[in-house]
């Protein structure tokens, strides 16, 4: 009997000792996720089609789409070699460059273009995939796809303990080898039968943002915000829809007689009369006639303070700054902007090393760097003996512009002096590289020695 009455004295605590584990009335129709990976998988392929439709028909969707792939890019991230030879990194700077140009496989493009895009479709549908193929000479060329193409509806098991999942192929110790990717994208007119071509990983890119172990397929960044994003359309339509009905409706004619009340037009079959005063008229109405002009209903303060609340739910929801969705600078000041866009900023550098650099820049500079070695447009003699060398880069992120200039550049200066900052950091942080930033500062010199030009104290003269 005791042993019971401390199981229940137990069991009560348990229950009690976290409101959200509760049960209960408040808690009745609940929603809850007991099994995040295989509700990614379930729910990946609708809300990545409710999310394109809203990008495509919403102006926050659309303009947080192209935030985030804007923050992320911009006009790309770019490598640069930390060989310790100096030969190699100018020699392999140069062929990467030159080659980005020609990177794309359906030449829509150059790299940096494939980088955008990619990250695009990683905010919308969340996860974008890419073939590396190699032309005849060798050189690397690169293809987009379709998520969709890498075909979801393929899960079986392929014994041994190997089994492929939403088109993703695992082996015995649960290492991604394969994708199986459908010939053809979905939709295209004229497409051949659905079947599905095995590529090795090795060949793939598959960018995305994992939100739980062990994770096979990404999920639109859209997911918390669908539901709000859709319901603030419809709360627009229908203000935009009311202020529309009350400005048709001019006004209303009270006349006993029938003669339009002595105004002129013609009145149609529901008693709606086109015409009505010129500026200026002063019209004299018979007995018993009247005109009572509508009074339309106005969007109050509280309906527009509802909808900018709900706007900025669904930037925070999104992950960016509420004013770049919006436009919205009314309530923005210099403080707040900055705060805003250093969060902002922390969780963009994020993700460009831990998801764009490692994911899909990283083994395309790697597959680069190899492919242009083994055709002997790159010289690398110790190759074998230490490739690690020759694959390790340094990665450049774009720029981001500040709030204040004058007081950020102060600031970096001030900290390069004592010693708080690096030169190199300083620069890379304007998304290029300190070789080639000393390289043109160089050439400017001596370009303005040649032509006796002295620009020093140009900016002290009045």
């Amino acid at each position: 009997m005791l042993s019971r009455l401390k199981q229940l004295l137990s069991s009560t605590i348990t229950r009690r000792s976290y409101d959200g584990a509760a049960g209960g009335r408040r808690w009745r129709g609940a929603g809850a996720m007991r099994t995040p990976f295989a509700a990614s998988l379930a729910a990946r392929g609708p809300l990545s089609a409710r999310a394109r439709y809203l990008t495509a028909n919403n102006a926050l969707a659309s303009a947080g789409a192209e935030a985030w792939s804007s923050a992320l890019v911009g006009t790309g991230i770019r490598p640069t070699s930390t060989h310790p030879d100096p030969a190699f990194r100018t020699a392999a700077a140069s062929s990467w460059e030159s080659w980005t140009d020609r990177a794309d496989l359906d030449e829509a493009g150059d790299l940096y273009a494939l980088q955008a895009l990619a990250a695009k479709r990683l905010v919308v549908d969340g996860e974008a995939f890419a073939v590396l193929s190699h032309a005849e000479d060798g050189e690397l060329r690169i293809r987009l796809l379709d998520a969709e193409q890498i075909d979801p509806t393929m899960t079986r098991e392929l014994g041994g303990g190997a089994r492929i999942v939403a088109g993703v192929e695992f082996d015995a110790s649960g290492r991604r080898v394969a994708y199986h990717i459908l010939r053809d994208r979905p939709g295209l007119p004229l497409m051949s039968a659905l079947d599905a071509v095995r590529v090795p990983a090795s060949d793939v890119i598959h960018l995305f943002k994992p939100e739980i172990p062990g994770q096979v397929r990404g999920v639109s960044w859209l997911a918390p915000i669908i539901l709000r994003l859709r319901e603030l359309d419809e709360a627009h339509d229908a203000q935009l829809v009311r202020q529309k009905v009350a400005a048709l409706m001019a006004g209303f004619v009270v006349d006993p007689n029938g003669d339009h009340g002595g105004l002129n037009g013609e009145r149609d079959h529901q008693g709606n009369l086109d015409g009505g005063l010129e500026p200026g008229t002063l019209k004299i109405l018979e007995p018993g006639q009247d005109i009572r002009f509508s009074d339309p209903a106005k969007v109050g303060a509280e309906v527009i303070d509802f909808l900018r609340v709900t706007a900025k739910e669904i930037a925070a929801g999104l992950g960016v700054p509420a004013s770049v969705i919006t436009g919205d600078y009314a309530d923005a000041n210099y403080s707040s902007l900055r705060a805003e866009l250093v969060t902002f900023r922390r969780r963009v550098e994020a993700l460009q090393h831990n998801v764009l650099v490692f994911q899909m820049c990283r083994p395309i500079w790697r597959r680069f760097v190899t492919a242009e070695i083994l055709a002997g447009r790159l010289a690398a003699p110790a190759f074998e003996q230490h490739p690690e060398q020759y694959l390790a880069a340094r990665w450049i992120t774009p720029r981001n512009d500040w709030v204040d200039p004058a007081k950020d550049v102060s600031a970096e200066v001030e900290a390069i002096s004592n010693g708080l900052m690096s030169r190199r950091q300083a620069v890379e942080g304007r998304g290029i590289s300190v070789e080639e930033l000393d390289e043109e500062i160089a050439a400017d010199r001596q370009r303005e020695s040649a032509l006796g030009l002295d620009f020093k104290g140009l900016g002290n003269k009045s």
